[in-house]
């Protein structure tokens, strides 16, 4: 409830003439700002009184701009959510399109209040509420990009990408135009931290990456990009668009410093990944790194399983079932059920032989999906013959056009019949 003084003065502005309702209502609201001991209910009881005065727009919109700015400089996150929530409401009975600037601005300020307290879904659901396309204000494509960038973030900060991706949306139909380079940057940010969230760890990569190389950016943030992209290299699924991704940063000079760089070389160079690197690797990630999937097991074990898979590729032209599952610390028939989804989605190259119970691995990958069994790749050695017969034809080839170029008259004799 509002104090007594404020009160009292609030009445006798009521009863005063409209002339010296100004100056009044500018001295009671300096006076509230400055010294209230009930801050909250004194100001809403000022809002309400000025509000609900019979004050026309060319002189009330002056004294709502005023309040505005004082609100703006309250220190107390609490007290400015209370308080601007109750002059949002009120504006909305008064006809918001008259005070449109105002609206927007307190709802800015309610907004940056919210994430002080952490209240991220509040704050993102008050920015939605501004009207953005407004017939009374011209706003650009960077004023919109920026307030729905700033919803992005917020529903990223309660880890919720769906509707993050809602309003990023929005800004890709305009984030051609925005010339702001910040804007631009959270932009980028975002789409990485969507893609992260959602699982899409290949398209992270590339994205975070992408921040990694943005010299507008502090070093460190670079590369903190940089480490998320290793990750999110990481955790991708096993096969060629993945390998060239993880030899575009072991390629980078930057690679070295990162934490997680010998689990990067070991995936760049094939190598098998121990239990006890995978566990520490583990240690560095976020929640929903490892979440848990249908059969039980985390992002992470699937995607050091389904490496160590191609690593194997590398090192055996054929391997039991038994002996594999051995290797990769699961049982047979989940090793060569990894093994078929692998060589069906194109992320391996081979073949099963179900009744000898053996896996054939064959080079690499094509990185395209197999659509039935005619598609599998049988006669190894007889490909191997083949592509002999096409390499010595080569060198046939290049000798005797190193003959025609080095001795074009005993070239010519020898083709003349």
């Amino acid at each position: 409830m509002a104090s007594a003084e404020v009160n009292s003065a609030l009445q006798e502005i009521q009863a005063a003439p409209v002339s010296d309702k100004p100056t009044q209502y500018h001295t009671l609201l300096q006076q509230i700002t400055a010294s209230s001991k009930n801050l909250a209910d004194d100001l809403n009881a000022y809002s309400r009184t000025l509000l609900d005065d019979n004050l026309g727009v060319v002189i009330l919109r002056p004294l709502v701009s005023n309040f505005v700015e004082q609100f703006r400089n309250l220190k107390t996150p609490e007290i400015k959510i209370e308080v601007g929530e109750n002059v949002i409401a009120l504006l909305q009975t008064k006809g918001v399109g008259q005070y449109e600037e105002q609206d927007t601005l307190i709802k800015e300020a309610v907004a940056e209040a919210c994430e002080e307290i952490e209240d991220y879904r509040k704050s993102a659901r008050v920015l939605g509420s501004i009207n953005l396309e407004s017939t009374q204000r011209s706003l650009s494509n960077d004023d919109k990009a920026k307030v729905w960038i700033r919803i992005v973030r917020c529903y990223l900060e309660e880890d919720d990408p769906t509707s993050a991706l809602t309003h990023l949306n929005k800004v890709k139909n305009v984030i051609y135009s925005v010339t702001d380079k910040e804007t631009r940057i959270h932009f980028q940010l975002s789409q990485a931290r969507i893609h992260d969230s959602q699982r899409n760890f290949l398209d992270a990569a590339k994205a975070y990456y992408t921040l990694s190389l943005e010299s507008s950016i502090a070093e460190e943030e670079r590369h903190q990009a940089l480490g998320s992209s290793i990750v999110c290299a990481v955790l991708s699924p096993a096969g060629p668009p993945r390998s060239k991704m993880l030899a575009t940063l072991y390629k980078d000079d930057r690679a070295s410093s990162v934490e997680n760089h010998s689990v990067l070389e070991k995936m760049f160079f094939d190598r098998l990944i121990p239990p006890q690197e995978t566990k520490a690797f583990a240690e560095t990630l976020q929640p929903h790194h490892l979440a848990r999937t249908a059969d039980g097991s985390t992002v992470l074990d699937q995607a050091v399983l389904q490496h160590n898979l191609v690593g194997a590729s590398k090192l055996y032209n054929n391997i039991g079932f038994d002996q594999l599952g051995e290797l990769l610390g699961i049982d047979a028939e989940k090793a060569e059920d990894y093994a078929a989804k692998m060589f069906e989605q194109g992320r391996l190259s081979g073949y099963i032989d179900q009744i000898d119970r053996l896996i054939f691995f064959e080079g690499e990958a094509s990185g395209e999906r197999k659509t039935g069994q005619s598609e599998r790749v049988v006669g190894k050695e007889l490909r191997k013959w083949d592509a002999n017969v096409q390499g010595l034809a080569e060198e046939v080839e290049k000798v005797t056009t190193m003959i025609q170029t080095q001795y074009p008259e005993f070239y010519a004799a020898q083709t003349v019949h």
